[in-house]
């Protein structure tokens, strides 16, 4: 297993994504590609690349100057088949808000709701339209907090300019404070702020 780390820093579409199809072709045995960029459209059209080739990808927001995408290539082989030239998508957010006041999707029973829910919010982290913002309230809390099964997609959503926001009386109100392990807490002034500023608000 091979671990190729390609640094686009600074380097402005498509760079990073020629620069990621040049490391792949080069690669003669599986392993992972880690890119380093310092926005957040990049991200978003590496994990498109990704995605289109089949290829596991996952992404982390270091700082506000720092991203880090990594791809899982199991055949460089086939992964390298598609030579046309990248091209540059803008950003894809849009001025949607998602506000999630439950751990769980639905009524009825839990197990079966937190299963929703984990489902959902990697649904959203696979459109090709992003929500600008996602709202955490009330035991919604629960999932952007340590040890939460959906920490990771919302990662890799934060990493593609996704605002990550948890309700920080709820947070206190569960016995989360300092454990959010995505995004920030933030005030109900900012909830509703974000709320009524929306073009489209979707509660699951």
């Amino acid at each position: 297993m091979s671990n190729i780390v390609v640094n686009a820093m600074g380097d402005q579409c498509p760079i990073p994504v020629v620069k990621t199809m040049k490391a792949i072709a080069a690669m003669t045995e599986a392993g992972t590609v880690e890119i380093h960029v310092d926005y957040e459209v990049p991200v978003q059209n590496l994990t498109r690349f990704a995605a289109d080739r089949g290829l596991p990808v996952s992404s982390e927001k270091v700082d506000d100057k720092h991203y880090v995408i990594r791809m899982e290539v199991a055949d460089p082989k086939a992964a390298s088949a598609k030579e046309e030239a990248p091209g540059c998508i803008p950003d894809l957010r849009g001025n949607t808000i998602i506000a999630i006041a439950s751990d769980c999707m639905g009524s009825g029973d839990d197990k079966l709701g937190a299963t929703l829910m984990k489902g959902f919010i990697y649904a959203v982290s696979q459109q090709e339209e992003l929500p600008s913002a996602m709202l955490f309230y009330n035991s919604g809390a629960k999932l952007t907090a340590e040890g939460a099964v959906t920490v990771e997609d919302l990662k890799n959503l934060e990493a593609q300019g996704v605002e990550i926001l948890t309700c920080g009386t709820c947070a206190n109100y569960f016995g989360l404070e300092g454990k959010q392990a995505v995004g920030s807490i933030t005030n109900m002034y900012v909830i509703v702020e974000k709320l009524t500023s929306a073009d489209k608000v979707i509660r699951p």
